[in-house]
């Protein structure tokens, strides 16, 4: 029994020696005071060195062939849904307006109060709507052209928003179809430009140089 217990120790001996915990050991308070010559101090909250915290490199992992910016697909539910609460909010306040406007010889009385809450509900629903509809329009036309042409580039936002104020005048006649495009193609433009205006600043002050 004791030489099976020596051997066990001896064994338990040779496998610390090797893992370098054999022979006199130290204690946490003596290793405390030993500098780290050559070495960054480590995190107190963290026994890990900083420098491996640090991210060089994407945080997420896209699937082959993903674009790292959203496509006009994807961004379509927000469009839409942005020009939807826009227009009904701007409606609220313009119905708000018209509705003081137009009681304003009425005194305070639930009959006023109506006749206002309902040209607050008529107008924002309309702008809603309106807005809303030209959101839809623009996104769809957006996404076709892309598909159409396998490029996303200001071309297509120019051409959806002037094929938008198009077709949203369509009822109007020719002369309304004409307006309409130029509307749309006017916004759309300076909507690019706007975009585009540190990288033609920066593009002019090199050509200065």
């Amino acid at each position: 029994m004791e030489g099976g217990g020596g051997s066990g120790n001896k064994t338990t001996g040779g496998l610390a020696g090797f893992f370098g915990a054999g022979g006199a050991g130290y204690s946490h308070a003596d290793l405390a005071g030993v500098p780290l010559t050559g070495m960054n101090p480590l995190s107190p909250y963290l026994n890990v060195d900083p420098r491996y915290l640090v991210q060089d490199t994407d945080e997420f992992i896209l699937p082959t062939g993903a674009n790292k910016t959203r496509g006009r697909f994807e961004l379509a539910f927000f469009t839409i849904g942005g020009c939807c609460m826009t227009g009904a909010a701007f409606g609220a306040m313009n119905g708000l307006r018209l509705g003081l406007k137009e009681t304003q010889n009425m005194a305070w009385s639930k009959p006023r109060n109506v006749q206002i809450l309902n040209m607050v509900t008529r107008q924002g629903a309309l702008w809603a709507n309106t807005l809303g509809s030209l959101a839809l329009l623009y996104s769809a036309f957006g996404v076709i052209i892309e598909k159409t042409r396998g490029a996303e580039d200001d071309l297509n936002t120019i051409a959806a928003g002037t094929m938008t104020g198009m077709l949203y005048k369509c009822t109007s006649g020719l002369r309304g179809v004409a307006r309409g495009g130029l509307a749309g193609l006017t916004l759309t433009s300076l909507y690019a430009l706007y975009n585009n205006w540190e990288h033609m600043k920066g593009s002019l002050i090199q050509q200065s140089l």
